[in-house]
């Protein structure tokens, strides 16, 4: 028997916010192993122009996110949920090995299963370089 990850679906306003901070928290650990127990062995992600599929695959896809994106940091905020599923906006910044700034913005989807793993993760993201 599958172990649930909480909150689960149906989401309400509360455990949809429990939700995006859960995830915010996750990835500001920068570690792809405890990010990637978030979804199913098996979930669907498009990022960017990329196209993921599986826990193995997330695992590898953000050791290399995290090596090109030096000083991470970000922030999600709910957008728009029901049933289970979930709508976020989010910012992040990060620098680049020549210390390049970049403050990235965007949308992700999200959808779940009923044990509260995240089953599809669809993203679209924007880049600017700023000065700090």
């Amino acid at each position: 028997m599958k172990e649930n990850r909480y909150p689960i679906p149906p989401f309400n306003m509360e455990t949809a916010q429990q939700k995006v901070k859960l995830a915010e928290d996750a990835w500001n650990t920068k570690d792809p192993e405890k990010v990637a127990l978030a979804y199913t062995i098996d979930s669907e992600w498009r990022n960017r122009d990329e196209f993921i599929n599986g826990q193995d695959e997330i695992k590898k896809f953000l050791e290399k996110k995290w090596k090109k994106e030096l000083n991470y940091k970000l922030k999600k905020e709910l957008w728009a949920f029901s049933g289970n599923r979930i709508a976020v906006r989010f910012e992040y910044e990060w620098s680049n090995s020549e210390g390049q700034w970049f403050r990235s913005y965007g949308n992700e989807n999200w959808e779940f299963d009923e044990h509260g793993f995240m089953s599809k993760r669809y993203a679209s993201i924007n880049d600017l370089s700023i000065d700090r």
